[in-house]
């Protein structure tokens, strides 16, 4: 499977506070990122999966409600994130 348990720790080890803290918004907005990249290069290939597009499309905007969650919140930890994980608005 492209996401085990090692994989999502390790995740959740260098953007989130630590390995056991798999709430934050961080650690979700990198989880959510990683899924998403993957989706699309299953999507590159199967054009004609409409139920993986919708899922995409579902992670995308669940991503965009936690960025526009941090921005409110804390502008700093948005743009770090931003910075760091390549995402552009």
């Amino acid at each position: 499977m492209y996401l085990d348990s090692a994989k999502k720790a390790e995740l959740f080890e260098k953007y989130g506070k630590s390995a056991t803290n798999t709430g934050s918004a961080e650690s979700q907005i990198a989880l959510f990122s990683f899924r998403i990249a993957h989706l699309t290069e299953h999507l590159k290939k199967n054009r004609k999966d409409h139920n993986t597009s919708r899922a995409l499309k579902m992670l995308v905007g669940k991503r965009r409600r936690l960025l526009d969650y941090l921005i409110k919140t804390d502008i700093e930890r948005y743009r770090a994130i931003i910075k760091e994980l390549g995402i552009r608005r």
